[in-house]
């Protein structure tokens, strides 16, 4: 197909990401107060054409390798967490459309709007009832981050046939992914929360709507229609990788943190700074050690997974476990010099607006999400220890 979408800028998307850094920071206490994106903030996102990163090149994208999309989205979670968490799940579902859906979808979809993207919940809590025309899907989702500002939503499904699940070769309900213009959506919100509130995550409904079979994909599928080696290795790899890089930039965030005021702040009954305190030198090396650690893993699994891919080879089991495996390290290593850089700072962190808080709220929140809970650990420790031959989902 030939698309008429926005040409996406030129300079190297890490460079567009640290460009428009300041203009998320300065408005993330807005964002939260909104408890969604600011227009301005969705605009500078928009416009330095990483709302479109990775979407297929023929579709205006980048197209990016792996360690481009993490440097990315770390900039940006760095700067502030709810931007950061907001693009890389319009980015990691926008990039999943374009790769999957009909050539009719995508054009309706992107079009030649640089701020046009997806957003929605992929896992499957609807049904779906085929008829004349397409699918009929119904359901209720929850965590809808980056809705506000998208014109289409996705609705994760279980198709029906006489009232029962459809089932899949292997075994299991066949589980798909539908994409519907946003005002065939009924948002209920219910996003009052502690961190990332500024990701405008709301509750929806989606009640009996027809979707063409051009606006949905098998959620597992590995054959896209568009995008090359990343999107072959089916869209777990590249959820998992911005919600690695999404860690790793709250992380980084609050080192930076806590390493600039160290060299003036003073805790009560302490007659010197805290850069010359030898317990918080050794605790912050070993936050920084722990948090550069988990990036070279993530940096490494994710790297070589992608050259499997790029080879033509099958991406393995282990592999894919252990860019898994990193994925959680990393969240598990920011939370850690979270908690570090906010017990350190002492009232410096407790107070409302201020990065180390909302680093703190932040990371607290994001992982909690149900793809970096403890089950992906012993799952993947199952692979490496042959005890499975497959593990659905990696």
């Amino acid at each position: 197909m030939t698309s008429n979408s926005a040409a996406t800028p030129t300079n190297p998307p890490l460079e567009r990401a640290r460009a428009i850094a300041p203009i998320l920071e300065a408005r993330a206490r807005q964002a939260e107060n909104e408890r969604t994106l600011p227009p301005e903030s969705v605009e500078a996102i928009a416009d330095a054409g990483l709302l479109r990163l990775c979407l297929p090149r023929e579709l205006g994208g980048d197209e990016p390798d792996f360690e481009t999309v993490i440097e990315v989205w770390e900039e940006l979670a760095r700067a502030d967490g709810s931007a950061g968490w907001t693009a890389m799940a319009n980015g990691s579902a926008a990039g999943a459309a374009g790769a999957y859906l009909g050539d009719d979808a995508v054009c309706k979809i992107f079009g030649d709007d640089p701020a046009a993207t997806v957003g929605g919940q992929f896992a499957p809590r609807g049904t779906g009832v085929a008829e004349a025309g397409g699918i009929r899907v119904s359901g209720s989702f929850s965590f809808g981050s980056g809705t506000v500002h998208s014109g289409y939503v996705s609705a994760g499904f279980i198709p029906l046939e006489d009232g029962q699940p459809r089932m899949a070769d292997n075994g299991l309900p066949e589980m798909r992914v539908a994409f519907m213009p946003r005002d065939q959506i009924e948002f209920t919100d219910g996003w009052f929360v502690m961190g990332l509130r500024g990701t405008g995550s709301y509750d929806y409904e989606v009640r009996n709507v027809l979707v063409p079979d051009d606006f949905s994909f098998p959620l597992f599928t590995h054959e896209p229609r568009r995008g090359g080696a990343m999107m072959r290795m089916g869209m777990m790899p590249l959820t998992a990788s911005g919600h690695a890089a999404w860690a790793l930039g709250v992380g980084r965030r609050a080192l930076d943190e806590v390493a600039a005021l160290a060299g003036t702040k003073q805790r009560l009954g302490h007659p010197t700074a805290l850069v010359a305190r030898p317990t918080f030198q050794r605790d912050y090396a070993h936050a920084e050690a722990r948090l550069r650690a988990a990036r070279a893993f993530v940096m490494e699994s994710f790297g070589d997974a992608l050259a499997s891919a790029e080879r033509g080879d099958e991406v393995s089991l282990e592999e894919r476990a252990l860019l898994r495996m990193a994925t959680c390290l990393a969240t598990d290593a920011a939370r850690e010099a979270c908690d570090f850089a906010h017990g350190a700072a002492g009232t410096d962190s407790i107070r409302d607006g201020s990065p180390l808080h909302r680093a703190f709220l932040d990371i607290h929140t994001g992982s909690q999400h149900a793809f970096i809970n403890e089950k992906v650990y012993t799952d993947c420790a199952e692979v490496l220890l042959g005890s499975v031959e497959d593990v659905i989902g990696l």
